[in-house]
């Protein structure tokens, strides 16, 4: 029997670090820009692959960091700041300091509300971080 279980309190979403919230956001995030993506058809992978990194890099997100930063609640301003500024072992690789602490909080807040189950939010954050 594995300890593989993908049931977890969504209430206990405050009790994980900054990071282990971006973490599970990095991966919520990628999976909403993959479904959007696939809305505009059957294209090859490689070009829906060019156009995620696009979407996903750091420098993007941390232009949808501020896109998004007005309308948070005060929970939400909360956890994206703490994700902003937590301590991290690695650098961005090709992104400014700056850029790669935006985008950690972007994929902070993901992560929070996706342990809440807070789906309506996400979309609602998300439909705003895609406004062109």
């Amino acid at each position: 029997m594995s300890d593989f279980d993908l049931s977890f309190n969504f209430q206990k979403a405050e009790s994980y670090s900054p990071l282990a919230l971006a973490y599970i956001g990095d991966a919520v995030f990628e999976l909403f820009v993959r479904s959007k993506l696939l809305e505009k058809g059957n294209l090859q992978v490689n070009k829906l692959n060019k156009m995620a990194t696009n979407v996903v890099k750091a420098e993007s997100q941390a232009k949808m960091y501020h896109k998004i930063l007005d309308g948070l609640s005060e929970e939400e301003l909360g956890v994206i700041k703490r994700g902003r500024n937590a301590k991290t072992n690695t650098s961005a690789k090709n992104a400014s300091m700056n850029d790669y602490k935006h985008a950690t909080g972007v994929e902070a807040l993901f992560g929070y509300l996706y342990l809440k189950g807070e789906d309506r939010r996400l979309m609602e954050l998300f439909e705003k971080c895609m406004e062109d």
